[in-house]
């Protein structure tokens, strides 16, 4: 097994990744603010074994009161996994996510893409929504919520400001991202085809740059 880690996962939802984590042998403090997500999580650790579970610490707390948790420094890796679209204003929240990571530490963070905002609406052939989009950097979740939008250059000047510059960037759901939310998984065989290509995307120029999504990674000086 390589490096074990100590992992920060902030808006852990139901702890999918956290749980991952552990199972690689990761120690994992998840920190959720929604109770019905902190109970679904716990409910899920507790059907680990004990190895596992001692591993994964869950917290309930807010992303932008790091501070008031732990000590700066305290974690190698911090996750932010679309969460910051939920947040008007992120820069206070990113600069102590930031402090959190010791020397050499990575910030992870999935972001919604406002730079492609209009692709949805434009393939769906609604086309007020699509020219609409063009001048926005907020969009409505497929949950009815109004949320934010960012920008990979305002994301990467940010990353710089807080000590985490950016090193790396993927685009996320290239192709997939008007797949409804309640369609099955596709045949084994063809689910592969499927994230190959999606993975190559995701890497390649210019397709990562109308991903809906943004996986972008800042290491701590």
């Amino acid at each position: 097994m390589g490096q074990r880690l100590r992992v920060l996962d902030v808006g852990m939802g139901q702890g999918t990744q956290a749980l991952r984590l552990a199972r690689a042998g990761h120690t994992v403090t998840g920190l959720e603010s929604d109770p019905g997500m902190l109970k679904a999580a716990r409910e899920a650790l507790a059907a680990e074994p004990a190895g596992i579970r001692d591993r994964v610490r869950l917290i309930e707390g807010d992303g932008r009161d790091t501070g008031v948790h732990f000590l700066p420094g305290s974690f190698d890796v911090v996750l932010c996994h679309g969460v910051l679209m939920y947040v008007e204003e992120p820069d206070a929240l990113l600069a102590g996510l930031a402090r959190m990571l010791a020397p050499g530490g990575l910030l992870s963070l999935v972001v919604r893409n406002a730079d492609a905002l209009a692709l949805r609406p434009g393939l769906a052939g609604d086309w007020p929504g699509a020219l609409e989009a063009f001048e926005s950097d907020h969009y409505t979740s497929r949950l009815g919520l109004r949320v934010r939008a960012d920008r990979l250059g305002a994301l990467t000047a940010t990353l710089a400001g807080i000590a985490a510059p950016l090193q790396a960037w993927y685009g996320v759901r290239v192709f997939t991202d008007s797949v409804p939310n309640d369609q099955g998984l596709p045949p084994a065989g063809e689910l592969e085809h499927l994230l190959a290509a999606e993975d190559r995307a995701g890497r390649t120029e210019p397709y990562r740059r109308v991903a809906a999504l943004l996986h972008l990674c800042g290491v701590r000086g």
